[in-house]
């Protein structure tokens, strides 16, 4: 199959898939779609959100959707590593063997991650970076496709361990759910308030997502295109030659070259997604919020004034 062909089958299929989520998931649809994106780029997702607005559904819907296994882990401050990537025991003949921990999965939901220690945090880091694990010295590999989507809950603050910034750094997009509209709201407790359980088709199959992840990244980027998210990253980095001014006041830290891969990467899956063969500048500044808003640290002086990551992305864009 041709990449124009792979391309336009994506974009049908793609409509079937939004259908099927949408039977269980109402509204959320940015969210939704960034989800999507993320799962056919290849990337990790963090959802932000506060309780009760179907994080865990959303995942959960999706990987039936995608025909994928899924795991979910609840994260508490007493979770080790071993709880997650799995460990050695003495089997009866006194020989060590492994039994794989839940991250051996394709959609690993890890749930309330700033819950955890630094120590289990940076277990799943490497999973997510490496797409393997290392137990007493042996490697195993996560099979593929691979993906961790993590929430956090934004207002309970006691007890948290906020995941730092090099961890941050792993995941491609940054997703806010914020509240459903009035509409939306009356929509979920009329469908969610009956006997009538709705069930959701498989429209993907693993082999086909790995496919697409190939097909995006063979899709062809301009340079002018590649050339505007690099400065649009360099421009979130404080006293360089780039930066404007409002960065320079109230950012700390600004984003680094994994941002303008991702950039990249996300502007073309959603090229893709729309039926385009080459992403443009729309397509870039349409991932934009997802990707730099968990990558810049703002300053004592921003929050001090109540500037958020969206003014300061805003006003760059």
């Amino acid at each position: 199959m041709s990449d124009v062909t792979a391309v336009e089958n994506l974009v049908q299929k793609y409509k079937a898939l939004k259908q099927e989520v949408g039977k269980i998931i109402i509204g959320q649809n940015e969210a939704i779609d960034h989800v999507l994106l993320s799962l056919l780029c290849g990337g990790h997702s963090l959802l932000i959100g506060v309780p009760g607005l179907a994080k865990t559904l959303l995942v959960n819907t999706i990987s039936q959707t995608l025909g994928l296994h899924f795991k979910r882990i609840q994260f508490t401050p007493d979770l080790m590593p071993s709880d997650i990537i799995g460990s050695e025991i003495l089997d009866e003949n006194r020989n060590f063997k492994f039994i794989k921990g839940p991250i051996f999965t394709n959609i690993l939901l890890a749930d309330e991650i700033n819950r955890t220690p630094p120590k289990t945090q940076a277990a799943l880091l490497e999973a997510m970076q490496e797409k393997a694990v290392t137990v007493a010295g042996h490697r195993y590999q996560i099979g593929t496709p691979f993906f961790v989507l993590a929430t956090q809950n934004p207002i309970e603050q006691e007890g948290t361990y906020p995941l730092p910034e090099a961890q941050l750094d792993r995941f491609m997009f940054s997703i806010y759910l914020d509240y459903p509209s009035f509409e939306e709201e009356t929509e979920v407790v009329k469908t969610t308030t009956t006997d009538v359980t709705k069930q959701v088709n498989s429209v993907f199959s693993a082999e086909e997502i790995l496919n697409i992840q190939h097909l995006v990244r063979r899709i062809p980027v301009a340079d002018n295109v590649i050339e505007y998210a690099v400065a649009l990253v360099a421009k979130t980095r404080p006293n360089s030659p780039r930066a404007a001014q409002i960065v320079n006041d109230y950012i700390d830290w600004g984003a680094g070259p994994r941002a303008s891969q991702n950039l990249i990467l996300a502007a073309k899956g959603n090229a893709a997604i729309h039926g385009k063969f080459s992403p443009d500048i729309e397509d870039v500044q349409a991932v934009a919020y997802a990707i730099l808003r968990h990558r810049i640290v703002k300053n004592y002086k921003a929050e001090a004034e109540g500037i958020t990551e969206e003014k300061i992305i805003k006003s760059l864009l």
